[in-house]
Order: structure tokens, then sequence, then C-alpha cells
């Protein structure tokens, strides 16, 4: 049995009374770990820890020593690559290729692509004229935003956490880290691996356990934390931002999504359906940026339908070291209660579910997993609940419309506002559409493409801030302007 434990000032440490908790397995649902939990006490002793470092040597880093850094972690993931695809897969159940390919690959993008960003950016600088020909000279300086709590879902736990932790770094904050309790194995190793690299003690902490009254509120509540960023739900977010308002904390908070693909009579049938596929079923649809509502002009609504059926059938469902495996299950049984939820509501709102929509019976030991068949509706409208709330699984509705704004109207009509999609040859309409998306990425004739360096975040129910690039050292450092009289 794997035991996971906290980590805290430079060493793995365990709770004073030994609490654990299990860590499930969700391709089978056996118990794959246990896990060390943290009480008040433990997330106070990682406060204290990171403001000792950030008061230390760490906060007086060079931006140049900062970036070596993130390289070096870079080249010691790489080295143990594989240890953290086995991590990750153990945690999520997720199929070999993609957390091989997408999560860790994208661990080591993510400090290789902050190190190049904080190692370019300068200085803002003003020469203010004044009267009688003098001069003023005003600079900002960045300093670290502070001790920052870096809260992390389950659905890409390592690409997450590497996306927040990696800026932080650059910018000389300290963290301390709370994992979903049902993916705690990455950010446990990368511990490993920071330490490997040179980070000095008490500037990366992990925490583990759950959130309302457990290592997540103790975490939050700490009037030492400077700083919050979190990706999860928008709920979740909610609670944590009443809960940092009486201290005027800054957050930074990509939350839920109810993504719209718009599919136009010209776009390109397979490139889309390629497209689509990827979009409605990737990471069995845990992603917040998948799309769950997909809305398609009326002459080409029945091929578009059909073919993504069909496409949804070809899914294959299984353990994730299997080569042919492209699906798996979903984090955990209690989320499966939610999505088949939605799939009951669906029907009682007189949706026609043209694949999927309950549970499969794949034998091979996996019937104790939390598997879910991808599952496509026709039949609902934007006043139906499955259209309007995030379901967080492999699911989506399609629509038909008949004109580009009614498309755009029907795209733009819900509280959440992440990402959209806009799938057309017509390439002055896929500028022009996706302009009028009420979303922080549109993208055309792609999902899922991204430039680190590009801005990244949510509108409205999706979140608060952006980050990528420049943007996360606006949120990661606070400038200090300086002003000079010549």
């Amino acid at each position: 049995m794997r035991c996971i434990r906290n980590f805290v000032d430079g060493d793995f440490v365990e709770h004073d009374d030994g609490a654990c908790f299990d860590k499930i397995d969700p391709v089978d649902g056996s118990v794959g770990a246990r896990v060390h939990e943290a009480d008040a006490v433990l997330v106070g002793r990682a406060v204290t820890a990171a403001r000792r470092a950030l008061d230390g040597a760490w906060g007086a880093t060079a931006v140049g020593q900062r970036a070596a850094l993130l390289r070096k972690v870079a080249e010691r993931i790489e080295d143990r690559f594989e240890d953290f695809v086995a991590a990750e897969v153990a945690d999520t159940g997720k199929p070999v290729a993609q957390a091989r390919d997408l999560d860790v690959a994208r661990a080591v993008a993510n400090f290789r692509s902050f190190a190049d960003t904080v190692a370019a950016t300068g200085q803002t600088s003003f020469m203010t004229d004044l009267a009688a020909g003098r001069q003023a000279l005003n600079y900002a300086v960045r300093k670290p935003l502070g001790v920052l709590a870096v809260v992390v879902p389950w659905n890409l736990p390592l690409l997450l956490l590497t996306w927040k932790l990696a800026p932080a770094l650059a910018c000389g904050n300290t963290v301390v880290v709370k994992p979903s309790e049902q993916t705690p194995s990455t950010a446990t190793l990368l511990a490993e691996v920071l330490a490997e690299a040179g980070v000095p003690p008490g500037v990366y902490n992990v925490v583990h356990g759950s959130g309302p009254g457990a290592a997540g509120e103790f975490l939050i509540a700490h009037p030492g934390i400077d700083g919050v960023t979190f990706t999860g739900s928008t709920a979740t977010g909610a609670g944590i931002m009443a809960a940092v308002a009486p201290r005027v904390r800054p957050v930074s908070f990509e939350l839920g999504g109810k993504n719209a693909a718009l599919v136009f009579a010209d776009a390109d049938i397979d490139e889309t359906l390629a497209g689509l596929t990827r979009s409605v079923f990737a990471n069995t649809g845990q992603v917040c940026l998948c799309t769950e509502r997909v809305y398609v002009q009326r002459p080409i609504f029945d091929e578009v339908a059909e073919g993504l059926a069909q496409r949804a059938r070809d899914l294959r469902l299984g353990r994730p070291q299997e080569a042919g495996t492209t699906t798996g299950p979903l984090i955990s049984a209690e989320h499966r209660a939610k999505v088949l939820r939605y799939y009951r509501l669906a029907e009682e709102a007189g949706a026609k579910t043209l694949v999927g929509g309950g549970i499969p019976e794949l034998g091979d030991g996996l019937d104790g997993g939390s598997w879910i068949e991808p599952t496509l509706w026709t039949g609902l409208t934007n006043v139906d609940r499955p259209l309007r709330e995030e379901i967080f699984g492999p699911v989506a509705a399609l629509v038909p419309f008949d004109t580009e704004d009614e498309a755009v109207a029907l795209a733009n009509d819900t509280d959440y506002g992440l990402a959209s999609s806009v799938w057309t040859t017509n390439l002055s309409r896929g500028h022009r559409v996706a302009q009028r998306m009420n979303v922080g990425i549109s993208w055309v004739n792609t999902w899922f493409l991204r430039d680190l360096r590009s801005p990244f975040g949510g509108v409205g129910l999706s979140g608060i801030g952006r980050e990528g690039g420049q943007h996360s050292l606006d949120f990661y450092s606070e400038p200090t302007n300086v002003c000079v009289q010549l």
C-alpha cells in the first residue's frame, strides 16, 4: 500500500495523530493509497515555513537565478518522466498516452515557458516633465506577492499545479499547495524533484486533505496567506472569495464552464467531427474547457449528429495501460452520481439520447470503478438544466440554429464564459464570430491549442483574472513605483 505524506519545510511529515484517508482508484474502486491528512497545526507549520523562506534567502534571489532553477526543475521532471506518468494515472485513471502527451509534457513546458517569460520581462519606466524644465523618473520594481495558497483540482492535477507554481516561483513567492484529496500523488512527487533541483526548504510545501473543515479551509483562512490561486468549481471559488474578503487578499480563479461550439454549414465536416470528439470527450469530459453545448447550422445538423454519435461509439473504455484505451473513468463514484443525475434530468426534459446514457458493463474487474458511457443528446433547449449547468462529464447536447446571429445569441446565453469554438471555412466569419463570444478564449477550427504566453481565464461564473505569460507575472508579483525627482 502506497503511503503519501505531507511535505513541510523540506521534509516529508505526518499528522501527529497519524490520521489518514483512503485514495480510491477510480478504475476499479480499490484503495490505491493511504494519504496522511494535515490538521490546522500542520497547515500552520507549512505557512510559517513558507514565510521564513520568503523572508530569507529565497526572497532575495535574482531573477536570473530563479529562471535557471525553473529550467533545472523541467530537466528533473524529464528525468523522472515515467514516474510522473505512473503517479498521474494511478490517481486519475486516465489513459497512459494522455498522461504522457498532455499532463506531464505540459508540466515541463510550464516551467520552461515561465523561465523564459520572467527572464525576458523588463520594468516600466516614465520620464515626467515638471515645471521649469525639471524632470522626474518613475520606474516600477516587481516584488513577490508573498506566501501563496495554491489549490489544485483533480482533473489535470500536475498540469494545473505547474501552471500556477512555475510563475509563482519565477516571481520569488513561496507556496503552500493543497492538491485535491482525490489526486495527491504528483504534487507530492514534485516535492522530491524540486528538492533535487535545489529549491530551498520552505519554498514549496504540500498539505493533504479535503476542503471545508479540513486542510483546504485551514489554509485559506490562515492569516499568513497573502494570495490565493485556485482552479475548480464556481461554488468553491465563491467560498474562497468570501473567506479571504475580510483580509482583502488577491485571488486568481479559473472556475467552471458551460462551453459552446458553433458549427456552420460551410465547416469541414471531418475536421469538425475530429475536433468535437476531443472537445466533448477528452479526459472523460473532465476538463473545464470541454464542450457541453454544440450548436449546429440546420443544413448539416443530422450529418454532424450522426457522425459525432458514431465517434462516441468508437471510443474505447478500459484500463489506462492498455494501448487501445481512449477513455478512462470519472474521478469518483460521487462524481459519477452527479453526472448520472443530469442524464436523468435530460430524459425528463424530453431529450433524445443518441448514444450512451448510462453505466457500461466492462467486466475484467472494472465494474467497481467510476465508469460512465459517453453520451450525446438532441431535443433540448437553452432553458433546460442540462444546457445551463456544468455537468463535467463526457456529454454534450446538440441544438440546431439557422442564422449567425442566432448562433451567437445561443452561445452567449449562459452565466459562464470560459471558452468557445467556431467551426467554419469562412475566415471572415471565424474572426467575426469568435470576437463576439463572451468568453476568455475563443478557438476557430481547433480546440485546446494554447500559446502559454497568451491570456487565459474566464468571465462571469468562469473566473476572475488572467494567467499566462506576462499576465501571470502581473498576478504573482506586486509592483512598487519609485519616483525620483531629477
